[in-house]
């Protein structure tokens, strides 16, 4: 009897010892199954800055390093993440797009910023290019016209830990007057025009990038402030969503 109760005492332990090192082993390749995916999409963040900013002849080492340090997969919906590194704009929903990330490059290097500077964005998005500006600069204020881009964009930068940007859901024609002067304001939707409210709410020795006119012809043109007066550069022919008001007419 008591052999008997030995062996089901036996056959009890190793069953719980096999229970055990089944579920250690599911404990152990999780964790670095988390992390070699991490790994995997931090060299494809290496790869994209390498392979399609740097060799187009983005130069600001602060603006390079921003773009290898901002998860961009967090920012695109999950059936789009494979591509998240890819060189082309992603879908992110109610329609609209988060820019490739060339561009993204392009417009942050254009403004040239400093840590100490304020920055206005128009077009919050996904939030992928607010992260990048606040990894280079003081505070981002961004606008965004669609709320519920809006509050997913201000979620996920929350959780990625961008105390420094916020966020709010309005008409960024008007831009965001409570916070101004800007040091630079960043346009990431395409008016017919440059609207008057941001160049009045641009600094003195202020920076503007905005794209501007009617799809297809679109030209990204870059502003300056200088003793009040707007210089104006065309630099790239690009392709932007439209800007729209509340009612959703294009301006």
């Amino acid at each position: 009897m008591r052999f008997e109760q030995a062996k089901t005492f036996m056959a009890a332990a190793l069953i719980l010892n096999c229970m055990s090192f089944i579920l250690s082993i599911n404990l152990l390749f999780a964790q670095p199954d988390e992390n070699q995916q991490e790994i995997q999409y931090a060299k494809l963040r290496e790869a994209m800055v390498r392979d399609q900013i740097e060799a187009r002849g983005v130069e600001d080492r602060a603006v390079l390093a921003a773009l290898k340090k901002v998860k961009r997969h967090l920012f695109v919906p999950e059936p789009q993440r494979q591509m998240a590194y890819s060189d082309q704009p992603l879908p992110i929903g109610e329609g609209q797009t988060i820019s490739q990330p060339y561009i993204v490059a392009f417009m942050t290097e254009a403004l040239s910023l400093k840590k100490t500077d304020k920055v206005l964005e128009i077009g919050t998005g996904s939030g992928y290019q607010a992260a990048v500006l606040a990894e280079l600069c003081d505070t981002v204020y961004s606008i965004e016209i669609i709320d519920p881009l809006g509050k997913r964009a201000e979620t996920v930068l929350k959780i990625q830990g961008y105390t420094n940007v916020h966020v709010k859901t309005g008409d960024g024609y008007k831009g965001w007057l409570e916070h101004a002067p800007y040091d630079a304001v960043i346009v990431t939707c395409s008016p017919s025009h440059v609207p008057r409210p941001l160049q009045d709410q641009l600094a003195e020795g202020g920076r503007m990038i905005i794209p501007v006119g009617e799809y297809p012809d679109q030209e990204l043109i870059l502003l300056k402030k200088k003793g009040g007066e707007l210089t104006r550069q065309a630099i790239l022919p690009v392709l932007f969503v439209p800007m729209m008001d509340e009612e959703g007419k294009k301006y």
